[in-house]
């Protein structure tokens, strides 16, 4: 594999730093041979990168955006959620929506031809380095509720070819005149590249098809677990005794132990 090609997520605090050692452990147990590289911004302490440093990765200061005051005024947490509410399901407190736009910073890496984003809430289960033959701009759509939803993309996993021109232009679209995001950086993504590319929904596999889509479900095709909303290292979620399979999987990959014998014993879910 190429050291031209890298894979990025971004990590903004104590939590997901958690969730990024989750998912360093499944990428390396992938057997990929990508590079891998942690953003981090300055909500992460030396403490909570610690870890992640231990697994060899690249260890990237990412600054959050040069946005406006009033841009960073209609995307503070409160405002957002007052004016597009999550409905299906809890966005945890320690998510701060205006992080989500560093991961634009991915641009600016042109030390690689070419890299594939992933969440740190995800975890991968099979080698997806093919997805580096993929174009700009590849993503999976954001389905977890029904069919409705294959029309709109989700920004936990895309293809993306850095480059200082797209990033000079994203930042210029991106704080225009009054603009807002409503789902942040997954919003934007799509509006920046309304004839993006999709994934099979197998690359980024919301959790909540689990109990929502059973018979869109897998194992035999599913390479990316994504844990949207709640979050698997959360204390009695509200959701945790429908996901269970999918948190105890998450778990594994966490701790570093059990893994083989976990996922050797995935089992499809009941259809409804």
């Amino acid at each position: 594999m190429s050291r031209r090609f890298a894979y990025v997520t971004l990590v903004t605090n104590a939590d997901y730093a958690k969730g990024a050692l989750a998912l360093v452990r499944s990428l390396q147990h992938s057997g990929t041979e990508a590079d891998i590289v942690v953003l981090h911004t300055g909500g992460a302490t030396e403490q909570d990168l610690a870890p992640l440093a231990e697994l060899g990765v690249l260890l990237l200061p990412a600054d959050l955006l040069p946005t406006s005051d009033g841009f960073n005024q209609r995307h503070q947490r409160e405002r957002l959620h007052a004016a597009a509410p999550f409905t299906k399901g809890n966005k945890p407190a320690f998510h701060t929506p205006l992080d989500n736009f560093a991961k634009l910073r991915l641009w600016e890496m042109t030390q690689y031809e070419r890299c594939v984003f992933i969440d740190a809430d995800a975890v991968v289960v099979k080698n997806i380095d093919r997805l580096f033959a993929y174009p700009e701009f590849c993503a999976a759509p954001n389905v977890y509720e029904s069919v409705a939803d294959f029309h709109r993309l989700n920004s936990g996993v895309f293809v993306a070819l850095p480059s200082a021109a797209t990033f000079a232009a994203m930042l210029e679209k991106l704080d225009a005149p009054d603009a807002f995001w409503r789902r942040t950086d997954q919003s934007f993504l799509e509006a920046y590249f309304p004839h993006w590319h999709g994934l099979p929904v197998f690359f980024n596999m919301l959790q909540y098809v689990w109990f929502n889509l059973p018979e869109l479900w897998d194992w035999k095709s599913v390479c990316v677990v994504h844990y949207q909303y709640e979050k698997p290292w959360e204390n009695d979620h509200p959701k945790a005794a429908q996901l269970a399979p999918l948190i105890a999987l998450w778990q594994a990959f966490f701790s570093g132990e059990r893994i083989d014998e976990t996922l050797a014993g995935l089992t499809n879910p009941e259809p409804v």
